[in-house]
């Protein structure tokens, strides 16, 4: 998954799980940081994909949630006791959000290069950033990006992979988005990082039955185990870990622009690690919709 948002504030929970070196941290720039985090969380998803030759993107998802929920449970516990029964549905309604949202993108995956899914899966949270806030100039980024996914449409072709690849793209947006409003309810009720644990915990149980029917016996084969793990680590580990330090030494308003630059950064490592080879019709929709998400990152603040 990217899967992730166009701003600080819109993923609050990060783990230090392993961390970075404090002197090896600092040596780098914070943009360095977050330049990092970007091609850490796209080459997860690289890894996915090539794991698709050996199992279905459901069950991929369900090693990817699995082994995230592990590492995070070794250090945060859900804490759910004197929780009312909104704070926990707002919770359950967090780790839906969160599951949901990778089994869309990961389907989309299977369908789509890397670089397109990622950029249509960005309208989610910029929908939601431009219907934060009431500047007309906004409607102009709105423009931008439908222009882009215009582009990326293969009209007048045979392609249904593709329509079918864009529509997982655009729910996956979807339910990203819903994954950010939640995110941000969630951590105003839960103490400390028990949140984010809890929700873990619940999209593992979303994920699980089509995972693991999907999946099957291949599963449990060492060598897919150890691959899940790394897309668990490239995908949410290491980028948390660059970010949380990024944050703490830049304002969230440049963070979230830099973050803008994620669908461009899936498509080069679409090229460069996948052979995924697009077009200047891809790649100008690509920057539709980049720019889109830097002026309403800006306009937004």
């Amino acid at each position: 998954m990217s899967a992730e948002p166009l701003s600080g504030s819109a993923r609050p929970y990060r783990l230090r799980l392993g961390g970075l070196p404090r002197a090896a941290a600092d040596a780098v720039p914070p943009s360095g940081l977050v330049l990092l985090a970007i091609l850490s969380v796209q080459l997860g998803a690289g890894l996915a994909k090539n794991l698709f030759a050996e199992l279905p993107p459901a069950a991929v998802v369900f090693l990817r949630i699995g082994t995230g929920a592990v590492m995070i449970l070794a250090v945060a516990r859900p804490r759910v006791r004197g929780m009312s029964r909104r704070d926990l549905a707002v919770g359950v309604a967090f780790g839906v959000s969160l599951g949901l949202m990778n089994l869309s993108f990961y389907e989309s995956l299977a369908r789509l290069p890397i670089g397109i899914a990622v950029a249509i899966e960005f309208l989610g949270p910029l929908t939601l950033a431009v219907l934060s806030s009431r500047r007309r100039l906004d409607l102009l980024w709105v423009a931008l990006a439908a222009a882009g996914v215009a582009l990326l449409a293969p009209w007048g072709q045979a392609a249904a992979a593709s329509w079918a690849g864009i529509g997982f793209a655009a729910l996956a947006g979807a339910f990203w988005a819903g994954y950010i409003v939640f995110s941000a309810a969630t951590g105003a009720r839960f103490p400390g990082t028990s949140g984010l644990s809890f929700a873990m915990v619940v999209s593992v149980i979303v994920v699980s039955p089509i995972g693991i029917a999907s999946g099957g016996a291949g599963l449990l084969r060492p060598e897919i185990l150890l691959l899940g793990a790394g897309v668990g680590l490239l995908s949410s580990v290491i980028p948390y870990s660059l970010e949380l330090e990024a944050l703490r030494r830049m304002p969230k308003r440049v963070f979230g622009i830099l973050m803008s630059l994620e669908p461009a950064v899936a498509a080069l490592v679409g090229l460069f690690v996948l052979g995924e080879v697009l077009d200047a019709r891809e790649w100008a929709a690509i920057g539709c919709v980049v720019v889109a998400s830097i002026g309403a990152t800006r306009s937004g603040g």
